[in-house]
Order: C-alpha cells, then sequence, then structure tokens
C-alpha cells in the first residue's frame, strides 16, 4: 500500500508542476480567454469546434488543473488515513487542496468578470502554496519507512531566522514576477541588469517601475541565499540534509537568475520563460521543507 501511495505523491507533485506551468503558459501566450468569457463551457461548448491554438492552451491548462485537482484531493484523503499519525500530515492535507480550489475559483472569476492585473498576479502564488503542500506531502511519505528521515535534525537560532525570513521574502518575489507577466513589462527594459544600460537613470513609467523592481527583488533573493548557504557549508557539513539542501537552493536561485537574463536576451523566448517559472517553483517548495524542518528543530529542542 505505501509503495502505491508513493508512487501516486510523486505523480501528483509532478502534475502541480504541470498546472503551475500550464498558467504561466496560458499568461505569456495571453491564452486566458482563449474560451471566451466563459466557464466551464469554451464558446458555449464542452469541446468546441474551432480550435485555435489559444483555444487549445486554455483548455489543455483546465483539464490538467482539473485532473490534479482529483489526484491532489485523492492524495489527501489517502495520507490523512495513511499516515495522519504523522504531525504535519493532516494540516498538508487541507492546505495542498483548499489552495488548490482557490486558484481555480480565481481562475474563472478572472475569465467570467476578470480582474486587475495585480489580482491576477495572485493566482500563480495561490497555485504554489499548492504545489509547496504537496511536495511536502510526499516527502512525509517517503520518511514513513525511515529511509529518509530527517527529524533529528537541530538548526541554531540564526538559521532559522534567515530561513523563515528569505521564503517570505520569496514569495514577494513570486508576486513581482507574476505583476511582470500579467501587466506584459517583460520586455519593457530592452537591457538587463540595467533598464538601458546606457543609461543608469531611474525608471520613468510605472511598467518600468514594476520590472525594475521585480530585478532588484530578485537580486536581493539571490544574495540572501548565497549567505545562508555559505553558513550552511560552514557550519552544517554534519547536517547532510541542510548542507546539500542550501547548495541545491543556491543551483536554483542561480539558474533563476540566469533565466531571467535570457528572457530579456531572447526576446521572451517561451521555454525560457516557462523554465524561469519552474525553477521559482522549486526553490519555493525547497524553502518550504526547510521551514518543515525548523519546525521539527523547536520541537526537538523541547524534548531535551
Amino acid at each position: 500500500m505505501q509503495r502505491w501511495l508513493k508512487w501516486f505523491a510523486v505523480l501528483t507533485t509532478f502534475g502541480m508542476l504541470l498546472v503551475l506551468l500550464g498558467g504561466a503558459l496560458v499568461t505569456k501566450t495571453d491564452s486566458g480567454l482563449g474560451c471566451g468569457r466563459e466557464w466551464p463551457l469554451c464558446h458555449g461548448q464542452l469541446i468546441p469546434d474551432d480550435i485555435p491554438m489559444e483555444t487549445l492552451i486554455e483548455l489543455a491548462h483546465r483539464f490538467v488543473s482539473g485532473l490534479v485537482g482529483l489526484m491532489v484531493l485523492g492524495l489527501s484523503v489517502w495520507s490523512w488515513r495513511s499516515i495522519g499519525h504523522k504531525r504535519e500530515t493532516k494540516f498538508l492535507s487541507v492546505l495542498s487542496f483548499f489552495f488548490l480550489f482557490a486558484q481555480g475559483l480565481i481562475g474563472a472569476a478572472a475569465v467570467l468578470w476578470g480582474q486587475s492585473d495585480f489580482i491576477l498576479a495572485l493566482h500563480f502564488g495561490i497555485s504554489l502554496i499548492s504545489f509547496a503542500a504537496v511536495l511536502l506531502l510526499t516527502l512525509l511519505i517517503f520518511e514513513v519507512d525511515q529511509k529518509f528521515d530527517a527529524s533529528t535534525i537541530v538548526i541554531d537560532q540564526r538559521m532559522k531566522w534567515h530561513t523563515i525570513g528569505v521564503t517570505l521574502y520569496s514569495y514577494l518575489v513570486v508576486y513581482t514576477g507574476a505583476l511582470v507577466r500579467h501587466t506584459n513589462s517583460s520586455l519593457i527594459c530592452p537591457d538587463w541588469p540595467l533598464c538601458v544600460n546606457s543609461d543608469p537613470s531611474l525608471p520613468i513609467n510605472m511598467y518600468q517601475w514594476i520590472q525594475m523592481g521585480h530585478r532588484a527583488a530578485a537580486g536581493l533573493i539571490f544574495i540572501w541565499i548565497a549567505y545562508i548557504t555559505y553558513l550552511a557549508v560552514k557550519h552544517y557539513k554534519h547536517q547532510r540534509v541542510l548542507y546539500w539542501g542550501w547548495i541545491i537552493a543556491f543551483i536554483l536561485v542561480v539558474m533563476q537568475v540566469v533565466a531571467g537574463a535570457l528572457v530579456v536576451y531572447t526576446r521572451l523566448n517561451l521555454f525560457i520563460a516557462l523554465a524561469h517559472a519552474l525553477f521559482i517553483s522549486c526553490l519555493f517548495g525547497l524553502l518550504c521543507y526547510f521551514i518543515l524542518l525548523i519546525s521539527r528543530s523547536r520541537i526537538n529542542a523541547k524534548h531535551k
């Protein structure tokens, strides 16, 4: 039974990644109204007779989101019944499905009534919380047979506060990145890292402020994660989950920054833009796992 649960959890986690990337694809290809102002129908039909590319993308995203929603619900119930004795299971089960359901409602509302760009930018972040909860559920499932157990990790106060701070801050980075996409500000600045490399002056309009604000936020998280990785390499070599975890986090944030620069240089290449969304999703999931370890570290300290 546990073997099948593990496989199902892994499939659901990858499914959530597809939901995230599908949402990014809808935004980047301006396919949000590919089915018109109708939901759940598409141009008055379940499957319309005429299916241009934007309609196909929107329909595929709806189908994948619905299927993965059922998988998340199934994983939540299955995990609750199988590993409900682990203290994080029930909370993560509820969290994963609740935020995926909320994401679906926001998406439907955006189609039916429209939303401002600042509200639509929340869509990706809400899905991201559901993805992180599913990822953590999957890791809990793999801990059951004790082949993978990180319950004895001890984290000092400095590392705790840095981890909590950078995780919360990463959500702001995610929001600003989504805002760049929804306001069509991705190429408002033709150069990188400055808006115009020959002119280091301040942005001159809202769209440049949004773009450069995101770049500044991304630059700060790069520096912050680099510093935390330095602390992990220096002080946590004996705790390999933290040691390698932060090295992976640093690699992800480097890839995120490089992808962000390439989005500008390639003039919004679709695959690079999707990779940009993928890297931040994986990074956020990893940071949330560190938060899980911190919560366990506090409990361990109380028992000592």
